[in-house]
């Protein structure tokens, strides 16, 4: 991991909560002129630390009113079926992320959709059909309490 000094840290704090500021913005936010904080922020990039600069979006402004996580289980754990199940998830918009895991499970999803009927339906029409499934457990997250995307630098 490349060196992070304060300005470095500071950028991508800010970042993290506005990525729509402008270079000037920015710049003043973390006490430097606009052409020395323009090539940080290439450098971060170019770094790998910034990945990309996106929208974050309001799901339940969008109608996504339920999230849920599911426990997925296979009936064979060969890097082929971890591969094939990995693969199936990829498309479905609605997982907005997959985890690996040790243990009891093989993955952990989180899922948002309309509402419980919608995730029934994704459940037996998709999710239950990707080959290798053996189990699948679900939970509703009922409220959320801290949801954030910015990690601690």
């Amino acid at each position: 991991m490349p060196e992070l000094d304060p300005f470095d840290r500071k950028i991508l704090r800010e970042l993290q909560q506005d990525a729509g500021l402008s270079m000037a913005e920015l710049a003043e936010r973390v006490g430097l002129s606009t052409s020395p904080c323009w090539r940080r922020v290439q450098r971060l990039t170019e770094d790998g630390l910034i990945r990309r600069r996106v929208a974050l979006l309001d799901r339940q402004a969008l109608g996504l009113k339920a999230q849920i996580f599911a426990q997925v289980k296979l009936n064979s754990h060969g890097r082929a079926n971890l591969e094939e199940f990995s693969a199936a998830i990829r498309d479905y918009p609605e997982v907005l992320e997959c985890y690996v895991l040790m243990g009891t499970v093989d993955f952990l999803l989180k899922i948002v959709v309309e509402d419980v009927d919608a995730y029934e339906r994704f459940f037996f029409d998709r999710l239950s059909r990707v080959p290798g499934v053996q189990e699948i457990n679900s939970v509703v997250a009922l409220s959320e309490i801290k949801a954030t995307t910015a990690l601690p630098v």
